[in-house]
């Protein structure tokens, strides 16, 4: 059993097998996608291949659409040539059940996929056709918060992106910078309206793309490379739907591949490209998926909502994104990531199973975090909490691991603990009421110290700040009471905490949390049970 067209015409191997095989003419689905294209895709990373994609496919099993995805890739090229060229742009989607069990589906809606780069010339004059026909509806991404960055933490505009303000379109460097261009020779040819809707994990993410696009259009129409009327278009033609994406999808996983391998199929290779891409023939995730889209599609768009998607306006897509984000999953998530390295797991789930870090999150998120929720009306927060305690992060098959989720821990601090803080601040809320919080505030400063509970050292994932916490805290000591003086600059850093920790009264307590931590051998598991329990 191997993913590609051939192996696939006979369907009852694949049946007797367990594994869900297409049910519509995808040779014609490529056809129509060919002729009239209604949806690109930039991202060809594992979520859109398991989620967007799948959304596509739902509609084309349903009768509810035609066509399917265009793909370009505009980072790793690999993408396209090692996990899509050799499965005909195929995805094994291996969905991983809580109760242990696995849904096997083929997932052919991605109708042609391509490097997004002047360098392939047929492939980027196909792009240049696509974007020039009328038929042309959204363009979506998936490409990593990281990818809508113009310029560095300086504020200084990267050396790339100022290289395509003066040399204008045609020479590209950027994704974006290439992405403006399609936009203008559309402009110039057709002047039709399309979306250009962000489905990456980061808040605001349709204005990060509008950003994008109008600051590229402004620099190249002050060195007269395009007309006013093209900033006039980008205004009022194209719209940037906000969205707020909610699916977690490790890498391909080994025990997956054994299952899959039983099968008797046998493109299970994990795909490692030169740029550090983890890939494979399929794709696995959990079964718990939100897809929220501010509905602001001014040439159409297909039926997604009739494939799970909420469409809605832009002020719900903002608040399901505090409710995540603030509240509901991501706290969560980063506070089993700190105290799951410090206590030797490699799982989260595993860590679902350890009493003091189930009493951990559960007092983060419904008793610290759900009186203060942003409820979107749609998504009701205590049940998306309780999916997430009950389901989601115990699941037994998600190979997902704390160091992981502990990367950039620098970076998630403010929003995921600091917006709670402030809304306590802003009710009139006793501060004092605040018990888990700070002590995950705690948490990630041992944490950075690199011993884990046994004193053991390890390797803190990857953070800009690293190296500036550890400065902060390199008079710190195991067994060495600290005082609020001897750290106050790093207590003091909003940026990191969301509030300054002296001037809102949380820093002794943050501080007295630490000293527990700090006790010796065994301290951080003692501190969890003297403190939660």
């Amino acid at each position: 059993m191997k993913l590609n067209n051939k192996e696939l015409e006979n369907k009852k191997v694949w049946t007797d097998k367990g594994y869900n095989v297409l049910s519509y003419d995808r040779q014609k689905m490529i056809e129509n996608t060919h002729n009239n294209p209604m949806w690109v895709h930039f991202g060809a990373g594992n979520i859109f291949r398991i989620f967007p994609a799948k959304l596509c496919q739902t509609l084309l099993e349903n009768g509810l659409t035609d066509r399917g995805i265009i793909v370009g890739e505009g980072f790793d090229y690999e993408i396209i040539s090692k996990a899509y060229a050799p499965f005909d742009n195929m995805t094994l989607m291996v969905t991983l059940k809580a109760d242990g069990t696995i849904d096997k589906d083929i997932v052919g809606s991605v109708a042609e996929a391509y490097p997004f780069d002047y360098s392939f010339t047929d492939e980027w004059k196909r792009f240049e056709e696509v974007f020039e026909s009328e038929s042309l509806q959204m363009v979506s991404f998936t490409i990593t918060e990281k990818g809508y960055a113009l310029k560095n933490p300086a504020g200084e505009y990267f050396p790339a992106y100022l290289e395509d303000f003066k040399d204008g379109p045609g020479k590209g460097r950027m994704l974006f910078s290439r992405l403006t261009e399609l936009l203008y020779k559309r402009y110039k040819k057709i002047g039709t309206p399309i979306a250009l809707c962000s489905m990456d994990n980061c808040s605001h993410n349709g204005e990060k793309v509008e950003n994008a696009v109008k600051t590229i259009a402004r620099e190249w129409q002050k060195n007269g490379f395009v007309d006013e009327g093209f900033l006039s278009y980008l205004d009022n033609k194209v719209s940037y739907p906000w969205s707020m994406i909610d699916k977690i999808t490790p890498r391909p996983d080994k025990s997956v591949a054994k299952m899959l391998s039983d099968d008797g199929f046998e493109d299970t290779d994990v795909i490692v490209t030169n740029r550090n891409t983890y890939t494979a023939a399929f794709v696995n995730a959990e079964e718990c998926q939100y897809l929220v889209i501010e509905d602001d599609f001014p040439n159409g768009r297909p039926q997604l909502e009739k494939a799970g998607v909420y469409f809605t306006d832009r002020e719900t897509v903002n608040k399901v994104e505090k409710m995540k984000v603030c509240t509901c999953l991501n706290p969560l998530h980063t506070a089993l990531a700190v105290y799951g390295c410090l206590l030797g797991y490699d799982l989260i789930s595993a860590e679902m199973k350890d009493e003091d870090l189930v009493a951990l999150i559960k007092r983060i998120g419904y008793t610290e975090g759900l009186p203060v929720v942003v409820n979107p009306g749609i998504i009701e927060p205590k049940k998306f909490i309780d999916e997430v305690v009950t389901l989601r992060l115990p699941n037994p098959f998600m190979p997902d691991t704390p160091q992981r989720i502990a990367t950039d821990t620098s970076q998630k601090l403010s929003i995921r603990f600091g917006e709670t803080v402030k809304a306590y601040i802003r009710e009139g809320r006793n501060l004092a009421e605040l018990r888990a919080i700070p002590l995950v505030y705690a948490g990630w400063m041992r944490y950075v110290l690199g011993l884990d509970d046994e004193l053991n050292s390890f390797t803190p994932s990857p953070d800009p700040l690293l190296d500036y916490a550890r400065e902060e805290l390199s008079s710190v000591k195991i067994g060495k009471e600290v005082r609020v003086d001897d750290i106050r600059s790093l207590l003091e850093n909003e940026s990191i905490f969301g509030v300054d920790l002296t001037n809102v009264g949380l820093a002794e307590l943050v501080v007295r949390d630490f000293n527990s931590l700090l006790k010796g051998k065994g301290a951080v598991r003692e501190t969890l049970k003297n403190y939660l329990n």
